[in-house]
């Protein structure tokens, strides 16, 4: 059948007029608004899944609690009607990871449920600290993982001058009082804290760790500055061998290291413990110190400088020396036969003099030293205490140390003094 002409062109004008009024813009610049329909259709939406020690938190109804006085694991878990051979497992398995008998009074605690009816009990979390936690799986077999939190470090800065103490000008700044005990182990070989003067002054920067926001501890000291009695004295951040440590605008170690051991040609014959058989006594007691066995005559050491604050006599130590590096650290040498003549209070005595001879007496089955060390009035264990590297910094890198001298320093010195 033939096709009318007239008709095809009619059809072909229409439809031109209809892409012309419903997607082309006006040829006259007319922009009026036209009504589109659109076809609602339904948008998958992801939401933000909330995330606690590893758990998915809106998956679970969770119980919180702290341990209380005298409420040991079975007594938390039983408020769960938890199976008592899961709680057995828990007991006999973990100890390597989670040793039950430790829990303290006052950590928190945390029990995660199903979400539904029946409301089971699935994991239960125990926070050693704000950062390490114990998640255990109430589940038979039962599992126990130990984790850590996301730890992150905000550097942040302080100043003050001093009044009193370091610590009192801390705390008056708002610093933590933990950086003026670590300032004072910086600067410890350099400036006597027990001698500071009314008008000395200090500026720190510092990384604070926090932990979901909230203030963990974990201080560190990274750049420091110390005015005293009119000299400064830097604490510059520098790695050289592979280690960390703080050098002097000169390019010194701020650092000095003890002498390994106080005696020579000996042997160790008891090592530091919170919890010891009296060789005597019979009893368990603390030894805060280590055993050197040695003949009687032997000459004892000072391990560093410093300055003799005693030497006396009593039935249980004996005959000791006992020696102020600085206003940090402390050493003592117990059960000496006699002292070197010339050893008596406020003698200042250096590395590697002899203060005295080994003996036994006091309170001794044998001949040996006994010798401690006190670390900010705590004692430390002597053969723990690391020995910072004391060379300064090589000719080879003291270009890339004088670099980041100039940027340490320029920070340090843009902060405020605060006067309080």
């Amino acid at each position: 059948m033939r096709k009318d002409p007239f008709l095809l062109i009619l059809i072909a004008v229409i439809l031109l007029m209809m892409i012309h009024f419903l997607v082309l813009p006006d040829i006259a610049g007319d922009t009026e608004t036209r009504d589109v329909t659109v076809i609602d259709e339904p948008l998958l939406v992801i939401s933000e899944v909330t995330m606690e020690y590893g758990l998915p938190v809106d998956s679970f109804n969770v119980v919180r609690g702290r341990v209380g006085r005298n409420q040991n694991l079975s007594l938390i878990l039983s408020e769960f009607d938890i199976e008592m051979n899961i709680v057995h497992q828990i007991a006999v398995f973990s100890r390597e990871v989670f040793d039950v008998r430790r829990i303290r009074a006052g950590n928190s605690w945390a029990v995660f449920l199903s979400r539904d009816s029946l409301n089971i009990p699935e994991f239960f979390v125990y926070e050693d600290d704000p950062v390490e936690y114990v998640i255990v799986r109430l589940s038979d077999p039962v599992n126990i993982e130990r984790n850590w939190k996301e730890i992150e470090a905000v550097t942040k800065e302080g100043s003050g001058i001093i009044n009193s103490s370091l610590w009192n000008a801390a705390r008056s700044n708002d610093l933590p009082p933990m950086v003026a005990i670590l300032l004072s182990e910086v600067f410890a070989w350099n400036i006597d804290f027990f001698a500071l003067q009314k008008g000395d002054y200090f500026r720190a920067i510092y990384d604070e760790d926090y932990v979901e926001g909230m203030s963990a501890g974990g201080y560190r000291i990274k750049a420091a500055h110390f005015n005293h009695m009119g000299r400064d004295f830097y604490a510059i951040p520098f790695e050289q061998d592979s280690v960390l440590s703080f050098f002097d605008q000169d390019g010194n170690s701020l650092r000095r290291a003890f002498l390994k051991a106080p005696l020579r040609y000996s042997r160790i014959s008891s090592g530091f413990s919170n919890s010891r058989l009296h060789p005597i006594l019979r009893v368990r007691r603390p030894h805060h110190g280590v055993d050197y066995a040695a003949p009687v005559g032997t000459p004892v050491y000072s391990i560093g400088d410093g300055m003799v604050t005693e030497t006396s006599y009593t039935p249980g130590a004996g005959r000791m020396v006992k020696i102020r590096h600085n206003s940090v650290y402390t050493s003592a040498y117990l059960h000496l036969r006699n002292f070197e003549k010339y050893i008596k209070p406020n003698t200042w005595v250096t590395q590697g003099d002899i203060i005295g001879y080994v003996g036994s007496s006091g309170m001794s089955t044998g001949p040996h030293l006994d010798f401690r060390i006190w670390r900010n009035a705590q004692p430390v264990d002597p053969l723990r205490i690391e020995s910072p590297p004391v060379e300064p910094v090589s000719e080879e890198n003291l270009e890339s140390f004088n670099l980041e001298k100039e940027v340490w320093m320029d920070k340090l010195n843009r902060i405020k003094i605060t006067y309080q």
